[in-house]
């Protein structure tokens, strides 16, 4: 590993970062929040710190390879996670303790979407902002912007773009040049958050909380501008906005561009992920608004379904919004979502979860290896949209799926230790590590009260949950180190 290249790297990253505090800056004058200091502190700190780390190392121009892809990625949410913090603590309102402002920094930066704070309505406008900024900035992930925007770095971009983009096959590029995929990707983000933030204008939102919640959709984050989330609105246009986007979001993003690209929507039915998506969502909404009205929750059928449908989706892509107090639904209905966000959206996109695919290749090497049972010496390939996948690939899911459990086991007992109810514990588990947001029990409307050890084993969640575990785990591995 180069450690000067390193730096060199994480002094660019924290200088690019600390442009991102002069929005809430120009938000702060415009709405008169008096906030705009902390923001203007908190830039010059952060972006003098970047100079700091850059400036010993600015001739050290090596690729990276890929174990410094690693150190990279895990280093660069690490430290953009505390820096993020930063202007929570400067603000006067809200008073936040560092857990509270970490928790805050890295549930946006992560797209986790879990609050310890309350009264949003409340909070000047330019802290709503920042943190529905960090959530589209950590949506399709910051590195994968650097490396779009940033190819004079002159570091191997492919190791920081592999570290970075969810799910098991990351080898796959939509042009020959990483940069120019990247690049690709932001586009097709950035447009399908503009059409996101017209449509919810459109549908009545205020040109503020349309830009907000555009950015906290599209970025599958769940951060609204108001408490009661979504449900503030109480409106079906909006509502049904939130859902189209929120579907969009939680599909993979190289199909979006290959529709807009080819002015097609072939691939998105020849996409065997996307089409087990669909029917994911599809068969969850059925069962749950088939429950509503079984068990006459909701007065009418229409309500029924038009809440039902909504928290399918939300809950099932790990966005977080809320339109009803899902944890308070009758029988086994608030688990089974929270079952759902084991699954989340597709791989590579801005979703959460074990991703659609993994899922997929589970299910299909489990109906190979009954096939086996009968036909012992019969080849029997897995199979995704009619080719082969390989036997490494299906080896990291099955090994990907066994390390979560580990993890999932490791942290149910942390949280278990605090005191925490099973139910709670095992809901905010499963919300921070599946970068969901709401729970049930306890956590079911914010973290505020959670004890601090659980707050700080949720940032640590949140991470590995975002890094799909491994990025950060090969790091402590004496393999990682070993020359």
């Amino acid at each position: 590993m180069t450690i000067v290249t390193v730096q060199r790297v994480i002094g660019i990253f924290l200088a690019m970062f600390s442009l991102t505090m002069l929005p809430p800056i120009g938000v702060s004058l415009l709405y008169g929040d008096g906030t705009w200091a902390a923001f203007a502190e908190s830039f010059v700190l952060i972006a003098g710190l970047g100079v700091l780390l850059w400036w010993p190392a600015r001739h050290k121009r090596r690729d990276l390879r890929l174990r410094d892809g690693f150190v990279v990625v895990a280093l660069f949410w690490i430290v953009l996670g505390c820096f993020g913090a930063l202007p929570l603590l400067l603000v006067e309102v809200p008073d936040m303790t560092l857990t509270d402002a970490l928790f805050e920094s890295m549930a946006g930066l992560t797209t986790t979407g879990g609050t310890v704070l309350v009264g949003l309505d409340a909070l000047p406008r330019a802290v709503l902002y920042y943190r529905h900024q960090l959530q589209w900035f950590g949506g399709l992930g910051l590195i994968v912007l650097a490396v779009a925007v940033l190819p004079m770095l002159g570091v191997g971009g492919m190791q920081l773009y592999r570290a970075e983009m969810p799910g098991p096959v990351k080898d796959n590029k939509l042009t020959p040049r990483i940069t120019q995929t990247a690049k690709l990707l932001w586009y097709v983000y950035l447009g399908i958050t503009i059409v996101c933030a017209a449509a919810y204008w459109l549908a009545g939102m205020s040109v503020f909380d349309a830009v907000c919640h555009s950015f906290s959709t599209v970025a599958i984050g769940g951060f609204s501008t108001h408490d009661a989330s979504i449900g503030y609105f109480d409106d079906a246009a909006v509502e049904a906005v939130a859902i189209f986007f929120m579907v969009v979001a939680g599909a993979n993003f190289a199909l979006h561009f290959l529709a807009w690209r080819e002015k097609s929507l072939r691939n998105y039915f020849a996409d065997s992920e996307f089409r087990a998506y669909c029917g994911f969502l599809a068969a969850l909404t059925a069962l749950v608004v088939g429950y509503l009205i079984y068990t006459q929750y909701y007065a009418t059928t229409a309500d029924a379904f038009r809440r039902g449908i909504f928290q399918v989706v939300s809950i099932a892509t790990t966005t977080g919004y809320t339109t009803a107090a899902f944890s308070e639904w009758p029988g086994a209905l608030p688990m089974l979502l929270v079952y759902a966000s084991f699954v989340g959206g597709c791989a590579g996109s801005t979703a959460g979860g074990m991703k659609v695919i993994r899922w997929l290749l589970m299910y299909k090497q489990g109906v190979r290896e009954v096939q086996r049972l009968v036909h012992p010496s019969a080849e029997i390939p897995v199979k995704l949209g009619g080719r082969g996948v390989r036997s490494r690939v299906v080896d990291s899911v099955w090994g990907f799926f066994a390390i979560y459990i580990v993890v999932f086991a490791a942290l149910m007992l942390i949280f278990l230790s605090t005191e925490l109810d099973p139910v709670s514990a095992f809901s905010a588990v499963a919300a921070m590590l599946n970068n969901l947001g709401p729970g049930v029990g306890d956590v079911a409307a914010n973290y505020v009260d959670l004890p601090i050890v659980a707050k700080w084993a949720s940032v640590c969640a949140m991470l590995l949950g975002r890094l799909e575990i491994f990025t950060l785990l090969v790091l402590i591995t004496p393999t990682f180190w070993r020359r």
